[in-house]
């Protein structure tokens, strides 16, 4: 197992955000966690990257306890997170940005051919390469954030909410990048989403998080016929 997480709780304070929660991630799996905003989804990813301490529970990368690591060794061990809203480096130029992404291994990569191959998948960018990221649209600074987290070659891709604030056509974009990257390259990846039907449309398994606690769990193409999903997530 790739990633396997075991009765997992997250606090804010007095708030349990995260509670007793248990996923898996194989390796080569696109698995999605879908919930309402405040189920706690980012408060999960922010764990397992380390950016927040857990209360109680464990985390095994490849079969590692990282539960007491810290970020940038959870990095180095090949995890890259994707953060909500991009937080992409306003103030540097779309190349900086990706540059940052290598920071410490880019003797360890080819990274001129990493790069030519992120800006085949984003073309905008490789137009963009010297403006200010802050110039940048939404979508833009999206994909940047996504390129940022690829140029390092990551075993394990964590993205949140990747779809908040884009154009529908944008969506589309995006997530055709993310099943890509999955099927064509083997990326495994953990996405988390408020866009349920996307989600669910490009996933192997998924889990629905509910304050803190998963509620369901499932091949996403089974979770897309439950009639709870089609009610609270799918609109139907």
């Amino acid at each position: 197992m790739l990633l396997e997480i075991s009765d997992l709780s997250v606090f804010y304070g007095d708030i349990r955000a995260v509670d007793g929660l248990s996923l898996s991630l194989k390796e080569g799996e696109l698995v999605s966690v879908i919930g309402a905003n405040g189920a706690g989804k980012s408060s999960l990813l922010n764990c397992i990257m380390g950016i927040v301490p857990r209360k109680n529970g464990s985390i095994s990368f490849s079969g590692t306890d990282i539960s007491s690591l810290p970020v940038h060794k959870r990095a180095a061990k090949g995890i890259r997170f994707v953060p909500e809203r991009a937080r992409v480096f306003p103030r540097l130029s779309v190349y900086e940005n990706i540059l940052t992404g290598a920071y410490g291994i880019r003797s360890k990569i080819d990274f001129p051919g990493k790069l030519q191959w992120l800006y085949s998948l984003f073309p905008v960018l490789e137009e963009r390469r010297n403006q200010l990221a802050s110039t940048l649209s939404g979508g833009e600074q999206q994909m940047l954030a996504i390129s940022r987290a690829l140029i390092a070659e990551p075993k394990l891709l964590l993205v949140d909410e990747v779809s908040m604030g884009l154009m529908p056509v944008l969506v589309d974009t995006v997530f055709d990048v993310l099943k890509m990257l999955n099927r064509e390259h083997g990326l495994s990846i953990l996405l988390v989403e408020q866009n349920a039907l996307a989600s669910l449309g490009i996933s192997h398994r998924s889990y629905v998080l509910e304050t803190g606690r998963i509620v369901l769990e499932g091949a996403s193409e089974e979770l897309l016929k439950d009639p709870k999903v089609q009610e609270a997530y799918l609109g139907l």
